[in-house]
Order: structure tokens, then C-alpha cells, then sequence
């Protein structure tokens, strides 16, 4: 079994738990409407907790696969990236990157700045696990659907979407090849030009000269430092709101979204539930559900 096996293999083994109610943590039925109206406001402050459980409990279902158990092990890595990775006789080395999203709460707020050069060989997945409560904010974390997608073309997405040189610039981290592996710089950044401090008629002149205007993202040494030339030369933001997952542009992550918000549970689709949340006498009928 080669490393593009594996990951479909298991792949498909952890798609299985798309619709199953995980016993990590529970939320206890509200006493009240008012409880259940209050409930509603903070619910989303389980997304974390409840993400990083999910985390432990994806990790040790893919362990429970006997059809792997001879070629080596899932380990979660904490810290560092991917989240879990196979250990064994299998290279390149297959990863999951697991994202956990709550989708009566917020958009995917996720973050995935890895760079490009990561997934030379398609290694690494991204395992996406839309989850609710079972009762809409009470009871234990239901998965509604799991996306799994190769790593490499989200960080494509990414930096085509992001990529638009001079008013936008993609870069690549500094070579920290010789440094341990806590120091090792992986992810990319985004900056945007501030257009009330520099002249953006200057920066497009030195971006065209530099074969940077509608160019293809590159994360080739020669290319970056074309990019960097740019920062050096004029003012640029550090954005920090790059890379969230909503807003790439992955058109498997954008399908994604669209099938977790039709999904109809308990009566209504995801995406009523999301504004029935805002209304009290809805949030109060939630005690009702069995």
C-alpha cells in the first residue's frame, strides 16, 4: 500500500462517521425557556473544546481500522502539522489535517496557511466535520457531513484567490530548513497595499517590470524575492484575516458549505436553524425536540 492508497483507504473509512452522535462531551437540557434562550447566545463558545475532542476521537477511529494495523499507526501530533499522521513503512509520510466547523455558529473560520511546497507528493489531506448538537445546542456533538480534501489544492485555491500583485501579495515563510523542528516555519501570509500611504501607479510600474501583474503564483526562490522587492519598495498590511477556509475560494470547500446548510435535521435546514437561533420563541420550541 503506497501513500495515495492509504489516504483514499482511509479516506472512505473515516467518511463512515458522516450522521453518527459522538460521546465526547454532552450539554444538558435547558430547564427553561429562558434557559434555553440564554444557551442559545453561548452555545458557539463549544466550538473549540468540542473541535479539539473531535480531534482525538477522529484519531483513535482511524486506529480502529483492521485493514491498516499491519502497515503502522495514526498519531495525533500536538503540536505541529498535519493533526495526525500514519506512522510506519509508508512514504512519503500520509497526514490529516482535521478542521472542525460549526455551522449554526459561524463561517468556517478555520485557518490553513501551509505552504504549497508541503504538499509536493499530495500527502496530506484536509478533513472538514460539520457538527452540531444533537438537539441544535444541547445534547453530544452530532456530525452532520465530513469533507476530506487533498491538502494541496486548498493551498492552491489559496493563493490564486489571494494572489494579485501590486495590491495583493502572497508569501512564502524564510527557508528554516536548518533550524529544529519547533522552529520550522511553514505557513504563508498575505499583505495588502496600503493605497493612502504609497503610490499604486509606482508599485504597478515595478510589479510589471518584475513579470508580477496577472503572473501565476510561484513559490520558486526567484519569484519571492520579486514579492519581497515589492514590500520593500512600498507600504503593506499584514491581513490578518488570510487564509480562513470560507474564504479561499476551493470550489470542493464551497459545495461543502452549500450541501451543510440545505441539510435538513429535526424539521429544518442547517441554515433556518442558524436564524431560528436568533429568535427567542424559536430558540424556546428547540425543548420540544426529541
Amino acid at each position: 500500500m503506497n501513500t495515495s492508497e492509504l489516504l483514499s483507504h482511509s479516506s472512505r473509512y473515516l467518511s463512515s462517521l458522516s450522521g453518527k452522535t459522538l460521546d465526547v462531551i454532552s450539554v444538558a437540557k435547558p430547564t427553561s425557556n429562558e434557559a434555553a434562550v440564554n444557551l442559545s447566545k453561548i452555545v458557539s463558545k463549544l466550538s473549540p473544546i468540542v473541535g479539539n475532542l473531535i480531534e482525538f476521537n477522529v484519531v483513535d477511529y482511524l486506529n480502529t481500522d483492521s485493514q491498516i494495523s499491519n502497515f503502522g499507526v495514526w498519531e495525533r501530533q500536538d503540536p505541529g502539522f498535519p493533526d495526525t499522521v500514519f506512522t510506519g513503512e509508508i512514504k512519503p509520510t500520509p497526514g490529516f489535517e482535521i478542521k472542525a466547523w460549526f455551522p449554526l455558529a459561524t463561517e468556517i473560520t478555520a485557518r490553513f496557511k501551509d505552504s504549497q511546497n508541503h504538499f509536493n507528493d499530495d500527502q496530506t489531506y484536509v478533513v472538514l466535520l460539520a457538527w452540531i448538537p444533537e438537539y441544535v445546542i444541547f445534547g453530544k456533538p452530532k456530525l452532520i457531513d465530513i469533507l476530506i480534501v487533498s491538502g494541496k489544492s486548498v493551498a492552491e485555491s489559496r493563493d490564486e484567490h489571494y494572489h494579485n500583485p501590486p495590491h495583493y501579495i502572497v508569501l512564502e515563510p524564510e527557508d528554516t530548513s536548518s533550524r529544529t523542528r519547533n522552529l520550522l516555519q511553514t505557513n504563508t501570509n498575505g499583505y495588502v497595499f496600503q493605497k493612502e500611504k504609497g503610490d499604486i501607479e509606482k508599485a504597478t510600474k515595478l510589479a510589471s517590470d518584475l513579470g508580477l501583474i496577472k503572473s501565476t503564483y510561484s513559490t520558486s526562490r526567484t519569484y519571492q524575492e520579486n514579492l519581497r522587492k515589492m514590500l520593500r519598495n512600498f507600504d503593506y498590511r499584514l491581513d490578518t484575516n488570510y487564509a480562513k477556509m470560507n474564504r479561499i475560494q476551493n470550489t470542493e470547500i464551497n459545495q461543502f458549505k452549500k450541501k451543510v446548510y440545505d441539510t435538513k435535521y429535526k424539521g429544518k435546514t442547517l441554515s433556518q436553524w442558524s436564524r431560528s437561533l436568533k429568535n427567542e420563541e424559536e430558540c424556546q420550541s428547540i425543548l420540544e425536540l426529541e
